[in-house]
């Protein structure tokens, strides 16, 4: 089952020793302070400077977010890049040589690329003749400018033998595609025609 993933927010160590972190981290406690304060005039007068200071100074001394809360341009432009040989698995269906990477090791690059994912199942339907499953999988990314989603289908057949259910195995492969209409290891479905 592929794990979801929740929205995750900047928090600034306290101790570090930047001083924009350290200024930021003051100005923030005055705010808050001026709130229930008899002097808050005086004092929100104090934090509107600092904060005015350290615009000022956030030019030359930004604070890195990790890849937190980007715009979607920048997740789709890292996801779209070639997902490493070394992450690529390889299996035979019917005869054909299948490479694929592997939907625990897509979830660590959705984890890491677009950390603001989501993702979740939004259908399970058993075929009539009971010989099959599909699941219909949505991913959705949040950036700061929009959110995006796509989804995509994956189906197993009920009788076949190997490690996990056949829901399982039709989730993993309907989640790996969905990712793939983000553009993450899209290159392998075209390999062969270049």
């Amino acid at each position: 089952m592929a794990a979801m993933s929740t929205r995750k927010f900047l928090t600034l160590n306290p101790l570090s020793s930047s001083p924009l972190k350290q200024s930021l981290l003051f100005s923030s406690s005055l705010n808050y302070s001026t709130k229930s304060s008899a002097f808050g005039a005086r004092n929100k007068n104090t934090a509107t400077e600092k904060l005015s200071d350290i615009d000022d100074n956030a030019e030359n001394d930004s604070v890195p977010t990790s890849g937190i809360s980007r715009p979607l341009s920048e997740i789709l432009k890292e996801l779209n890049k070639k997902v490493p040989d070394t992450l690529v698995s390889q299996r035979v269906d019917n005869g054909f040589s299948i490479k694929y990477v592997p939907w625990h090791l897509v979830n660590r690059i959705m984890n890491l690329h677009a950390p603001e994912w989501s993702g979740e199942v939004r259908n399970i339907t058993y075929s009539p003749d009971s010989k099959s499953v599909s699941v219909v999988y949505r991913v959705t990314l949040y950036g700061t400018d929009a959110e995006l989603y796509r989804e995509s289908t994956g189906t197993a057949a009920l009788d076949e033998i190997g490690f996990g259910d056949p829901v399982q195995k039709a989730e993993a492969m309907a989640f790996r595609r969905a990712c793939a209409r983000f553009g993450l290891g899209l290159h392998l479905y075209h390999e062969d025609m270049c």
